[in-house]
């Protein structure tokens, strides 16, 4: 989460985008959130790579925290970028649920600036992280973009997030954390989550 420069920022999102590029199906889709520190950066990579970018989606948080140092407005917004390895005009088609998102929006055409509360204190009970998204914003996305059973791939997992929602979906999830506490938090917090489904199901 720390710059080390325009150049090797941006040869590490090719490094890491260009291994999931390996990694999807051929009509896979990915899903990469940010701010304007990396997203541009991201979006570049995307198309250099030979993904087909989709959608933005400008997620607007009504809670945003407020911004200490008062020399820029506070920061409201983060970006989702959403992109697939399927050609435009291919055979291959990737996955997008339009009725879903039609049906969630009051039956009319979703657009693509959702409104979340950043996650409150029930989403972070195991643990903190510092980018943590709502558990509500991920499963739109998968909503969107996968079906019941399909698999779910996380190189940054973090506190687990995606983790959950494919949980609550019923994905499959596979998910990597380099950073050992985080790890632990995101295990702990996918026991419980899973426990919870499994609770549901038999009452």
């Amino acid at each position: 989460d720390t710059s080390r420069g325009v150049a090797i920022d941006h040869a590490f999102n090719v490094a890491w985008l260009e291994q999931c590029y390996r990694l999807l199906a051929p009509a896979g889709t990915i899903w990469v959130s940010g701010t304007q520190h990396v997203y541009f950066s991201v979006g570049m990579a995307l198309q250099e790579i030979g993904y087909r970018l989709l959608n933005d989606i400008v997620w607007e948080k009504p809670n945003p925290p407020p911004n200490l140092g008062c020399r820029c407005f506070t920061h409201a917004t983060e970006m989702l970028l959403w992109a697939t390895k399927a050609a435009k005009g291919s055979a291959t088609r990737y996955t997008f649920n339009y009725q879903e998102m039609k049906k969630r929006n009051g039956d009319r055409q979703m657009k693509n600036v959702w409104r979340f509360t950043a996650p409150g204190k029930d989403e972070k009970k195991h643990g903190k992280h510092p980018t943590q998204k709502p558990v509500a914003l991920v499963e739109q996305c998968l909503s969107a973009s996968t079906n019941p059973g399909d698999r779910v791939f996380d190189p940054f997992a973090g506190s687990g997030t995606t983790g959950v929602a494919s949980l609550n979906l019923d994905r499959r999830f596979v998910g990597c954390e380099i950073n050992t506490e985080f790890a632990r938090l995101a295990s702990n917090r996918l026991l419980a989550a899973d426990n919870e489904r499994i609770s549901s199901k038999l009452k």
